[in-house]
Parts: structure tokens; sequence; C-alpha cells
């Protein structure tokens, strides 16, 4: 059965994929009359295919805290990160254009890399110090321009559910030189969907939780230097509370 259902997400990724394009085209066509409009029609087309991909490729998922979002100015979404499909549920939850801080290799996908630059991704080197510093330094712009933006601090995906790594400290700076909210975002059990099990897909429970947001326009030096590890033990101290919301294991 999980050969069946692996093979269907697979085939529904790539008709989405080849969609994009096409949808890519017509809002290209739409920016020449009216390009103020294209950001959030690019912006649902992506929320439409996460939801697609997760509901044939994702868990059960328990969501807290939607209300906690600010609607009225850009936000910096700051999560844990476990799954590939991380992206896709948080994606297909937050209700307005947000761009994903996403590692070099996936500009090297094709279809999938075009689909991200519209929704305004950028792409990070982590091993290259000055490219990864022009990324944060463009997320800031694009923060106090108007655009959310989600990173995923830790730099890359932990091997363990419910460990978190260190998270680096110049992914905060996009809020806090854009003056920006925080929304802390924890997923809690994503890891048993896919990862913990490659490549069989399971459709287990999975809990995201996003946190109340933290002001940094305010905040002095000290604050901001504390700020990584606030964040971090506010999503340790929720995904230790989340967990009791998981029932055992399913086959």
């Amino acid at each position: 059965m999980w050969v069946i259902r692996l093979v269907l997400t697979v085939l529904v990724v790539v008709l989405l994929l080849l969609l994009g394009v096409l949808a890519h085209v017509i809002t290209w066509a739409i920016g020449l009359f009216k390009p103020e409009i294209v950001p959030g029609i690019r912006s649902v087309y992506a929320r439409m295919a996460m939801a697609v991909v997760w509901f044939f490729g994702g868990g059960k998922e328990t969501v807290i805290g939607l209300e906690n979002i600010p609607r009225d100015r850009a936000v910096l979404f700051v999560g844990n990160h476990r799954s590939l499909l991380d992206v896709v549920l948080a994606g297909k939850l937050i209700p307005f254009p947000v761009g994903f801080i996403a590692k070099m290799e996936l500009q090297k996908v094709p279809l999938l890399n075009l689909q991200m630059r519209d929704i305004n991704c950028l792409f990070i080197d982590r091993k290259d110090d000055r490219q990864a510093l022009k990324v944060v330094l463009k997320a800031i712009e694009m923060v106090k321009g108007g655009q959310s933006m989600f990173v995923f601090p830790e730099g890359t995906r932990s091997k363990e559910e419910g460990v978190l790594l260190p998270f680096h400290a110049g992914s905060f700076k996009i809020a806090t030189k854009a003056k920006a909210p925080i929304v802390p975002v924890t997923i809690v059990n994503m890891g048993d969907v896919l990862e913990d099990h490659f490549p069989r897909l399971k459709r287990v429970p999975v809990v995201i939780e996003f946190g109340e947001p933290i002001e940094t326009a305010s905040m002095d030096r000290n604050e901001q230097k504390e700020l990584p590890e606030r964040v971090r033990n506010i999503i340790a101290d929720t995904y230790q509370k989340n967990a009791a919301l998981i029932r055992p294991k399913t086959s």
C-alpha cells in the first residue's frame, strides 16, 4: 500500500511542477499589465500545490496558533527542521505570500527552482560565508519591503526526531535589521512521515504550532545577541509540550 501512495505522491508532484510552469507563463503575461497582483496569484498556486502534496504524502496534522501570525506586516518565520515536508506543511498553512530560505542544492532542481523563485525563495550556500551574507542582506531588504520570509536556522535537517541543532545567529539579523517580528514555528513528529523510513510514507500524527510573535524593533544589542538561543528554547519547550499530543507511532 505504501508503494502505491509513494508513486501517486511522486506523480502528483511532477504534475504540479509542470502545471507550475504554465502558471509561471500566465502570471508573467499578467505581470505585463498588472504586476502588483502577480505575487498573490503565485502564492495562491504555491499554497494549493503544497496542500495537494500534503494530502497525498503528508501526515495527519494538528495545527495550533494560526491566530498568532500578524497579518498587517512582514514576518520572519523561524522553524525547526526535520523533514523535506516541513516546507510543504508550513507553506500550505501560512495565509499570505512567504518566501523560504533554502539550501543552494535546490536551485539546481529543474522546474522546482523556477517555482521557488516565483514565490521569492532565496538559495543559500552555508559553506560560502560571502554568499550567505549576500542572501541575508537580500532577505532583510525583502522583509523591509513587505515580503515575509521563512528560515530554518539549524541550516540543515536534524537527523534525530526531537533534537534541535544549534541555531545560526545570522538568520536572526533578517528580523532585527528589518525590525520585523519573529514567529517561532515548531513541528513535531515529521520524521516519522518520511525520513525515519525513507522512501516509505506514513500517515502519522504531526503537530505544528505557530508561536506568539517576538517583537524585535526595540531590542538592544544584548537582547539581539540572546535572540537565537531564546527562540531555540521556545521551540524546544513547545516541542516537548506538543510531543505529548502524539499518539504511539502507527504503521
